[in-house]
């Protein structure tokens, strides 16, 4: 068996990374090639008929726990979103303050549908509790649909200086450190080495190694958003829809 890297190593300085310097994401492109598995730990030995229960209850916790840490993830956006408009003086614009509207409705119903496949899993004969699948991959996939937009918003309210601000070295410099503290400062009085803390959080949550690596991993965690629009409508009750319409209709009223 041979294991190939691909993860995205730490990068650059804390300061201008305060995301990726610290944080590493091990992947590995596994390849297996004439390898011995002992057989106490084969899980399936010739019952065909359990391969699809086993990708599916993989492709479940995979759903779960990418929208399980989606949640923080967005609620972090929500707040450097806000924060980098204050920063920039933005927060009281109108088109400004309904994308940071946007972004919490979504932060809200995304975790809203991973609260609700908790509060509704099933106890398995076992003990062990399954989230309800309608609400996890409903969730996943509103959470994966909408991430590009939110970055967007984000992206938007930040400016380009999200992708020229200069690094805190450059701050550091004694021959042009106060330039940059003068020229990056906002109105009111913000800082140019708090909005520059803020332009590197947002370049880094978004953009970077990491920022990339995270959006991919959110996106396809349990498969792509087909996977999780298939298992939706397998799982949503239809029967019930459709009784509630013929009511709603008065169709079995003589």
């Amino acid at each position: 068996m041979k294991i190939i890297s691909v993860g995205t190593p730490p990068q650059g300085d804390l300061r201008d990374w305060p995301i990726a310097a610290e944080r590493y994401n091990p992947q590995g492109f596994v390849i297996f090639e004439d390898v011995f598995v002992p057989n106490d730990r084969v899980f399936l030995d010739g019952e065909t008929q359990m391969a699809g229960a086993f990708a599916h209850s993989l492709g479940l916790w995979l759903r779960a726990s990418s929208l399980a840490q989606a949640c923080e993830n967005v609620d972090a956006l929500v707040g450097l979103a806000q924060l980098m408009a204050e920063a920039n003086g933005l927060d009281k614009v109108p088109h400004v303050r309904e994308k940071i509207t946007d972004m919490a409705m979504h932060a809200t119903l995304v975790r809203a549908t991973y609260e609700a496949s908790l509060a509704t899993g099933q106890v398995q004969p076992n003990g062990a509790v399954l989230p309800n699948e309608l609400y996890a991959n409903a969730g996943k996939y509103l959470m994966a649909e909408q991430r590009a937009l939110m970055m967007r918003h984000l992206l938007d309210i930040a400016g380009g200086s999200a992708l020229t601000v200069p690094s805190n070295a450059d701050f550091d410099n004694p021959e042009i450190g106060d330039l940059l503290r003068k020229y990056m400062a906002g109105k009111d009085g913000i800082d140019g080495m708090l909005r520059s803390k803020l332009f590197h959080a947002v370049r880094d949550a978004t953009v970077s190694a990491f920022g990339g690596y995270e959006n991919i991993s959110l996106l396809q965690g349990g498969g792509g958003l087909h996977a999780q629009r298939v298992v939706t409508r397998s799982r949503y009750d239809f029967d019930k829809a459709r009784r509630l319409a013929r009511k709603l209709a008065r169709l079995d009223e003589q």
